[in-house]
């Protein structure tokens, strides 16, 4: 069974196909579970790869859309959603609300519908390169269409 034929990725495929058709997995010889392994598998710059973090928010879930170079900041976001308490989610938290596991977590395809944040340092790469169900899958987007495939909320996020 070829990584494309997992549901996971076929998940993330067929809603890349139904928003855009020129949109496409690549299907990685390394691993890109960490955005250090990705950017240095597909040749960019650390930035370019978007970190999909789950975090637990008082009583849901959002979902940050982070620059591989940037960290989420906790305050930032608690501010942003006016709460008092987030945490990053447990990995069978992730599991559950998107359907993915750690290191393939893509921002589209979610099993649940949660709240995406984008940060907005993501903004300064002309290509960026997200996880596609699987730590060896991911698919390439320019930031605009990043925005609109997963009606995200662009705010600053990150230290």
């Amino acid at each position: 069974m070829t990584l494309l034929n997992k549901e996971p990725v076929k998940r993330v495929e067929n809603i890349l196909k139904e928003f855009d058709q020129s949109l496409n997995i690549i299907v990685l010889e390394t691993s890109a579970r960490t955005a250090d392994e990705a950017a240095s598998s597909l040749g960019c710059e650390v930035g370019a790869i978007v970190k999909s973090l789950l975090f637990k928010t008082e009583n849901s879930f959002t979902l940050c859309l982070v620059a591989g170079d940037k960290r989420a900041s906790l305050n930032s976001i608690k501010k942003l959603l006016k709460i008092k308490d987030a945490s990053m989610a447990s990995a069978e938290d992730v599991k559950n609300i998107t359907g993915y596991t750690i290191g393939g977590v893509s921002p589209v395809g979610h099993l649940r519908k949660i709240e995406i944040l984008i940060d907005k340092s993501l903004s300064r790469f002309r290509s960026l390169y997200a996880a596609a169900g699987h730590p060896n899958c991911v698919f390439k987007i320019d930031f605009t269409k990043l925005q609109k495939i997963t009606n995200g909320h662009i705010e600053e996020i990150t230290e």
